[in-house]
């Protein structure tokens, strides 16, 4: 196969070679030692598919590739932030896509959790912890009427809201009480979205911490974990070690995940990851070796993983959507790049290149000529010398 000049950072041009030896197909039940959810993302329509309500949502691309995660062992997480809930995603569109996937599960004994927050309230006005708590509790209903567990979403209404940490126990305990199963909560830090700053009503995470930790204590049988996203594997280890026995801690860390589920010997974090969407047959490897508890073999799975990982996830880390979706292009999963809102003009053709050349490198394009193809059709598009 012919080279390929990708652009760099300082402006350059470098000559990279696509690999020739694509990871072969794998199907796997789901894991036995550990929980594994894959954020997914959307497939957007292309641009000329969008009316007057602006971007539509590729439904058959969007499902198929929900039915690829199950097929590999893993869990989905619908409608969070990788599917573009807060940009580009609106409640309605969330319910639509929390109806359709919660029923393909069912069809094919799927895992799914679907997202509940408070998005219907209109941005730019202040809105009563009445009025936070009333949203949470339709999305929540909904997503349970589905027949899906919830994972109860980070709210920048009630960052708003709330006036003393208090309120936030106020909120989450009412919703723990009348949950009919248990519920996933989300910690989500301002790295992800700035307007969370602050949350669990503490700019100190210890006392944030020390909150979060109280309101699960008070409503165990209601929590079936907490995701966290805050980038910090410190803070993750030491509140796994203080939630109450049966409460998982899913990592939500795209920096430190392998050692995080691996563990420390004694305990472990299961896993809710948007970076399980593009290495997903890597991830799925990975759960089969544990279950046959060979650790070592999942760290040399996962571990070169990180690299990439860390570049679709750098600052701006809300804008990882955009190589998430590119990759899933580049892999034959959808047949356009492009994101709701426009998004896919959120990171630079070098990052891009960058995000292409990693993957490439891990084997994660089944078609190896069909993404460098592509990839040379971006960078003409975009003007890049070729």
């Amino acid at each position: 196969m012919n080279g390929i000049r990708l652009p760099s950072a300082d402006g350059g041009l470098r000559r990279y070679r696509p690999s020739t030896d694509p990871l072969g197909p794998f199907t796997c039940a789901p894991a036995r030692s550990r929980t594994f959810y894959s954020a997914a993302h959307v497939a957007a329509a292309p641009p000329s598919a969008s009316g007057a309500g602006g971007p539509v949502v590729d439904w058959e691309a969007t499902l198929a590739f929900r039915h690829r995660l199950w097929g590999l062992g893993l869990g989905v997480a619908e409608a969070m932030d990788t599917a573009q809930r807060g940009m580009g995603l609106d409640w309605p569109g969330a319910m639509e896509l929390i109806r359709r996937s919660a029923a393909e599960a069912r069809a094919v004994g799927g895992r799914i959790v679907c997202g509940a927050g408070t998005d219907q309230l209109p941005a730019g006005r202040a809105h009563s912890l009445a009025e936070v708590t009333a949203a949470y509790e339709e999305q929540l209903a909904f997503v349970e009427s589905c027949g899906a567990g919830a994972v109860l979403m980070a709210s920048r209404a009630l960052v708003a809201a709330a006036r003393a940490p208090e309120d936030y126990l106020e909120v989450y305990g009412g919703l723990l009480r009348q949950s009919a199963r248990p519920v996933v909560l989300h910690w989500l830090g301002p790295m992800f979205d700035p307007e969370l700053a602050g949350y669990w009503g503490h700019d100190d995470l210890d006392n944030a911490t020390d909150l979060v930790l109280k309101l699960i204590a008070e409503h165990p049988a209601k929590v079936d974990g907490i995701k966290i996203s805050l980038l910090d594997a410190d803070r993750e280890t030491e509140l796994r070690r203080r939630l109450p026995a049966g409460v998982r801690c899913y990592t939500g860390d795209d920096h430190h995940y392998p050692q995080l589920i691996a563990g420390d010997g004694e305990l472990a974090s299961d896993a809710l990851l948007g970076v399980f969407d593009p290495i997903a047959p890597l991830a799925a490897r990975a759960a089969r070796a544990l279950d046959l508890g060979d650790t070592a073999g999942f760290r040399e799975l996962l571990d070169p993983t990180v690299a990439l990982a860390r570049h679709l996830f750098a600052p701006p880390t809300r804008n990882y959507k955009t190589g998430i979706v590119l990759l899933a292009w580049l892999a034959g999963y959808q047949e356009h790049f492009t994101l709701l809102g426009g998004l896919e003009s959120a990171r630079s053709l070098p990052h891009l290149a960058t995000a292409y050349e990693r993957a490439d490198l891990l084997g994660l394009f089944p078609d190896p000529e069909l993404a460098a193809g592509r990839m040379r059709g971006l960078l003409a598009a975009q003007g890049a010398p070729s």
